[in-house]
């Protein structure tokens, strides 16, 4: 929302606002139960005193336009006036309430809202810093690229021929041996979980994954109607997965290199022994792997290495560690399921940008992909480093840690449950935004998924300084 009042104007400011909430309701931007921001961010917004904001929704709540939740927030409300109102407008709200796709969790919201406000210190954002992206590179790298006329059309199916190629070489350094045909070219590993519920799954399967897991904080497959069950990797797995699996259909997804959120990485044989139970029950694996080229160790090879039977399903990306704005991710698969996959794509986005395929394809195929991934392993090293001094400095009386492996995160670990919602609002107040472990198990009230990958220096010091202020 970008409207201001007017300071010019014959009308008072709180008229204004007035006028300016009546007439979303009337255009139908806000329909009937609609919750509005609050009065802090509409003082924001229109650059007035809280006091002016309260004035205007006082008056709009006594001509009926709005009502109060007790501890909730106002709305629009459901009058006479507004019945009026739905006669013409469609009941917006009765259609999003029941769309198939689940919306986030409040939390959820809260931090996708305030990761825009370049006031938050964000603590936990999941993506590099502005500053260790190599914009300067990737502009220059723009004027080295040769286009040719088909390449900036619609990309095929499974997207660039050429990428794909340079792809199957990339991932031979891995230990995968794949070809063309073999890869699909998505927007980002998200995209191809949304392709696998929807392509892969009936209503109704079983989605094994680990505890805590990324998977809660997305909806991809829950809102396809699978059912998410957590499970412990040891050596009765394979019995636990039998037994809940029974005839149902059914997949494992894993983070087996730098898990999101624990940044715990996995032994060659934990792969192994995970492969080796899947692949007796017949159960597919999802071995997402975004996060490998920034381990700060030499990484054991994937699930997929050792794959013999098309059991695994394997996605890569670099929005990690190129761009986020790129969007540009890949799945190995059998070659039926990546027709599948890309057929679905088709369907839904017509394919990823031409564009960010070719700088891809370019900055892997001449080298600068790995110049630039050993750069930034050194630079995200250093911030480890950094926020490992603070917290050992501050927070052994509070909370316990292990040391980073590599990639964006410590979970770190308060001896006490005080990771709850009122702390994350607190610290909201004060311009600090987590993302608590609650978002990756409803029930973990300890956790914290601390990033320093975003953050300055300064302000992770400042961030930290004021949680451990709220927590004592």
């Amino acid at each position: 929302m970008s409207w201001k009042p007017n300071r010019h104007s014959h009308l008072t400011i709180h008229e204004q606002i007035v006028e300016w909430i009546k007439s979303r309701i009337e255009r139908g931007d806000w329909t009937v139960g609609t919750k509005l921001p609050t009065q802090r961010q509409l003082a924001a917004q229109c650059e007035v005193n809280r006091s002016t904001v309260q004035l205007a929704l006082d008056e709009l709540r006594a001509d009926g336009w709005l009502e109060s939740k007790v501890g909730s927030g106002v709305y629009v409300a459901n009058n006479v006036w507004n019945m009026h109102l739905r006669k013409v407008q469609p009941n917006w709200k009765k259609h999003i309430e029941s769309s198939i796709y689940k919306p986030n969790y409040h939390t959820i919201q809260l931090i996708n809202e305030f990761e825009q406000n370049d006031r938050i210190i964000r603590l936990g954002t999941g993506e590099l810093s502005p500053e260790l992206l190599p914009t300067k590179l990737l502009e220059q790298s723009l004027q080295e690229i040769s286009l040719e006329q088909k390449a900036i059309g619609y990309s095929s199916p499974q997207g660039s021929e050429k990428l794909r190629g340079i792809l199957c070489k990339y991932l031979k350094a891995r230990g995968i041996e794949t070809a063309p045909e073999n890869i699909l070219i998505v927007s980002g590993a998200l995209q191809a979980l949304q392709l696998i519920a929807m392509g892969l799954l009936e209503q109704g399967s079983i989605v094994f994954q680990e505890q805590p897991s990324y998977l809660h904080s997305v909806h991809p497959f829950q809102s396809a109607g699978m059912r998410m069950i957590s499970v412990l990797r040891n050596s009765r797995l394979g019995g636990h997965l039998r037994k809940i699996k029974r005839n149902r259909q059914s997949l494992f997804y894993c983070v087996p290199t730098l898990n999101n959120p624990t940044g715990h990485s996995w032994s060659l044989e934990e792969k192994k022994h995970l492969y080796e139970v899947c692949k007796e029950l017949q159960i597919p694996i999802i071995e997402d792997d975004v996060y490998h080229e920034l381990l700060f160790q030499r990484p054991s090879p994937p699930i997929k290495s050792f794959d013999t039977s098309g059991q695994v399903l394997y996605i890569g990306s670099v929005s990690k560690t190129l761009s986020p704005g790129l969007r540009i991710g890949w799945v190995v698969a059998p070659e039926p399921v990546v027709k599948r996959l890309a057929d679905i794509k088709m369907q839904t986005d017509y394919g990823s940008s031409a564009f960010s395929q070719e700088i891809v394809a370019h900055w892997i195929s001449t080298g600068l992909y790995d110049i630039h991934l050993e750069n930034l392993r050194t630079q995200l090293k250093k911030r480890a480093a950094f926020v490992e001094g603070l917290l050992e400095q501050h927070f052994q009386k509070v909370a316990s840690w292990k040391n980073s492996e590599g990639g964006f995160y410590i979970w770190l670990r308060f001896h006490e449950p005080v990771v709850n919602k009122a702390l994350f609002l607190k610290l909201l107040h004060y311009h600090v935004l987590i993302n608590p472990g609650y978002i990756y198990e409803t029930r973990d009230l300890h956790h914290i998924r601390l990033s320093y990958a975003y953050a300055s220096l300064e302000e992770l010091k400042e961030g930290l300084l004021t949680l451990l202020e709220l927590i004592k």
